[in-house]
């Protein structure tokens, strides 16, 4: 740091023996995991594992039945602005005049809608910021515009803007490259990648494929079976971890290119990882409520 000061060893997240159950059933339980300040992680795994359960945990929206969060060092939802949140992917109607522009503003004061806006300095301040963050996700050509208009991929990174304007040490990011083509899937992750780099933010990135973000990972969080591994991705994405978490044989096979596949999960799942061990894949998980 410039200033001469180590960096704050607290981890970004942190569970421990942690349980959620729902509806009667543990979607979890008994789950370790520290994510360290200022990495790159995937949260993978088959559909209805609790991927989306685990970052509304970290939120405080979830309550454990059991163990325990810290998120920076505190317990769940008392990170206020330390975190930003991008849900599942939204969709605006054609015909939507609100401008992108002010999508990002609502990050800033959307709880103030009724109460009067700050002005003067306050005001200012508030500008500075969504002008900086619609320039850090590279919107600035577009915002102005109707969300409506824009593209899908335009549009989230509007939404992307909007969870980074209060500037915060960890985003999680939930299913970000979702209904995207594969042009603005790559160009979304690399955009992702380069703020996570540059500004030194946590992200927690729940994926529905792996593969625009692989080479930018520094960890992988895999849910499945109720369990959760974490760890590189070579450490995880092999045969013992995988089939230990599934309780049953899961196959790594590699291809004569170097790639990794995985095979025999129970719901067909698979993962490619390159011959410089970065992971590719596709997880057959198209989302809804974990």
């Amino acid at each position: 740091m410039a200033d001469g000061r180590l960096p704050d060893p607290t981890p970004a997240v942190r569970l421990s023996d942690a349980t959620v159950r729902l509806g009667g059933r543990d979607i979890w339980s008994h789950v370790d995991l520290v994510v360290e300040p200022g990495t790159f992680v995937a949260v993978l795994g088959p559909n209805g594992a609790g991927k989306s359960t685990l970052v509304k945990a970290v939120l405080g929206v979830v309550p454990l039945s059991g163990g325990r969060i810290e998120v920076f060092g505190r317990p769940p939802g008392e990170g206020g602005r330390d975190i930003g949140y991008l849900p599942q992917r939204r969709s605006f109607d054609a015909g939507m005049r609100v401008r992108g522009v002010d999508v990002v503003r609502m990050g800033v004061d959307g709880d103030r809608w009724g109460l009067p806006l700050p002005w003067g300095s306050a005001r200012r301040a508030r500008d500075a910021r969504v002008d900086e963050a619609i320039d850090m996700v590279g919107a600035g050509d577009y915002a102005g515009r109707p969300i409506g208009e824009v593209s899908g991929g335009e549009q989230q990174r509007l939404l992307i803007a909007q969870a980074l304007v209060r500037h915060p040490r960890l985003l999680l990011l939930d299913e970000p490259l979702d209904s995207l083509d594969l042009p603005n899937q790559a160009a979304v992750a690399s955009l992702i990648s380069d703020i996570s780099r540059a500004s030194g933010i946590t992200v927690l990135i729940v994926a529905h494929d792996v593969n625009p973000i692989a080479s930018a990972l520094d960890a992988v969080v895999y849910v499945a079976q109720g369990k959760a591994v974490s760890g590189t991705p070579d450490d995880v994405i092999t045969t013992g971890t995988l089939s230990a978490l599934y309780g049953t044989p899961i196959e790594v096979l590699t291809t004569s290119d170097g790639r990794r596949v995985v095979v025999g999960q129970p719901d067909a799942a698979s993962h490619h990882a390159g011959p410089h061990g970065h992971t590719h894949g596709h997880t057959h998980d198209h989302g809804g409520s974990e």
